[in-house]
């Protein structure tokens, strides 16, 4: 995408006790990654962690001190006991976008009527956008479509750009 700002860094992140255990491959992580490097960023990841809330805080808080313009979740949003991203995102966001988040759940509500369920957040620490997206392929599919369009202008202004 020629309007993401150069040198653009993502992090991805999936959350998933079977997923870190070898239970099955990450599929959503992988399509997250190469959904964001097809918007151009360079990606870091998917690193794969337990659904736990000190593990994956500690992953968030890392991608942030790396420097990564945007941290991608995938996992863990939605209603089991074991769902716990949101609980971690919540620790390390210090401005909540919730419009982001909001914008998810529509987008994939006409298709899959369960996406309001997912309780992912969007927010910033420091520079970098955090969004949690929900743990199937077609959850990171309508997450990328929403995001794709609004990344660039996002990378932008946490890079201290104006508004164009």
């Amino acid at each position: 995408m020629s309007d993401l700002p150069p040198g653009a860094r993502a992090v991805v992140v999936t959350a998933s006790n079977r997923a870190a255990a070898g239970v099955y491959p990450d599929r959503s992580g992988q399509a997250l990654a190469e959904g964001l490097r097809a918007l151009g960023f360079a990606v870091d990841g998917p690193h794969v962690r337990e659904d736990d809330v000190a593990l994956l805080e500690e992953v968030l808080r890392e991608a942030v001190a790396s420097g990564a313009d945007v941290v991608l979740t995938t996992g863990g949003t939605g209603l089991s006991p074991t769902d716990v991203t949101p609980e971690a995102t919540r620790a390390v966001i210090e401005r909540e976008a919730p419009g982001i988040a909001e914008a998810v759940r529509r987008y994939g509500e006409p298709e899959v009527p369960t996406s309001v369920l997912s309780r992912g957040l969007a927010g910033t620490a420091g520079r970098t956008l955090i969004v949690n997206l929900p743990g199937s392929t077609g959850g990171v599919r309508d997450g990328l479509a929403v995001l794709g369009p609004l990344l660039p202008h996002v990378v932008s202004q946490l890079r201290g750009g104006d508004h164009t």
